[in-house]
């Protein structure tokens, strides 16, 4: 690596799968076929290029920490939520401390109005791009008008030579009410059923890995949902507690952010992954550091006020250990 944070690292066999909610990536351009006009210089949020630098900057620095106590290295993939398009993308993994590790991506547009949608990088030195796909999410409003939301991305490749089927996820919001929107997180789970069911046609247990803002926690109807009748393991559940979460809302945490995978994780036959551990990535610079609101993620926005943070959200991991000291 051309710096030297990875130099200090203890290179092991432990390979990170992150996920991280940016809270609203835009850059500060109008895009006339969105709703974007609040992230624009002109716009209600003031979004400057100086402000857009700084959050790419901040971004960019996370996601180089994400498991690296751990492992030694930087993620080899990284799912992604509310970034507007590939050149955010690109800003980001260019900016100085990602630039060198290799990263690409895969990044659909999806129907969503404001123009926010999902991602996946991943480090091309340990990552094979396959074959990729946006699986849309068709769900209606409760007045039969169909909801614009993310489509769900779907990338096929190999993780160090092993076969991995991963699903990046933005579930429908709980804008409208919990109970009132639930159904389509409901349909969201389902809709994953449907693409396992024709990955399994052709594959006898492949490794799943199915990571998201499901704006639902692991115990809601929607996960269980997910999980029931299939071999996926939620490694989330133990880690919401009433004083830690992914993201806060009225002084209350919850754990929407989660990275769900298939049991096929749990063997240690050589040169597969098996589950090793998972986290919040919740460290104190990306913590509010004072105040009322001491302890929640360091956010960009409130309102219309520019807090100059990080995302509204922490993000989330889990670790891989790959049984064999040959890469």
């Amino acid at each position: 690596m051309a710096f030297s944070f990875f130099k200090k690292k203890r290179i092991t066999n432990f390979y990170t799968i992150a996920f991280y909610n940016l809270e609203n990536l835009f850059d500060t351009r109008d895009d006339p076929t969105k709703l974007d006009d609040d992230f624009t210089p002109k716009g209600f949020k003031k979004w400057t290029p100086k402000r857009y630098r700084r959050k790419i900057n901040k971004l960019s620095r996370t996601l180089s920490h994400l498991g690296v106590k751990e492992s030694g290295r930087p993620p080899v993939l990284i799912g992604l939520a509310e970034l507007e398009n590939k050149q955010v993308i690109a800003d980001l993994i260019t900016a100085r401390v990602l630039k060198d590790i290799g990263y690409d991506y895969v990044h659909y547009d999806s129907p969503d109005e404001r123009g926010i949608d999902t991602a996946l990088l991943y480090n091309q030195q340990h990552f094979k791009l396959l074959s990729s796909n946006k699986i849309p999410l068709l769900v209606n409003n409760l007045d039969g008008v169909r909801d614009a939301t993310r489509d769900i991305l779907y990338v096929h490749g190999l993780l160090n030579g092993e076969e991995v089927h991963v699903f990046v996820n933005h579930w429908p919001s709980r804008r409208d009410g919990e109970t009132e929107t639930a159904y389509k997180r409901i349909k969201a789970a389902k809709t994953i059923h449907t693409w396992m069911a024709q990955i399994e046609e052709k594959v006898a247990t492949p490794n799943y890995l199915i990571m998201g803002d499901f704006n639902d926690g692991p115990t809601d109807t929607s996960i269980q949902t997910l999980v029931n009748g299939k071999p996926l393991y939620n490694p989330m559940e133990v880690l919401i507690t009433a004083q830690r979460g992914s993201a806060n809302y009225k002084q209350r945490w919850s754990l929407f952010d989660q990275i769900l995978f298939s049991k096929t994780f749990f063997n240690k036959e050589e040169g597969t992954h098996s589950f090793a551990h998972a986290n919040i990535f919740d460290d104190r610079f990306l913590q509010e550091w004072k105040g009322r609101y001491k302890g929640n993620p360091f956010r960009t926005y409130v309102g219309r006020k520019y807090l100059g943070g990080y995302s509204d959200h922490f993000p989330v991991y889990i670790q891989l250990e790959l049984a064999s000291s040959i890469i």
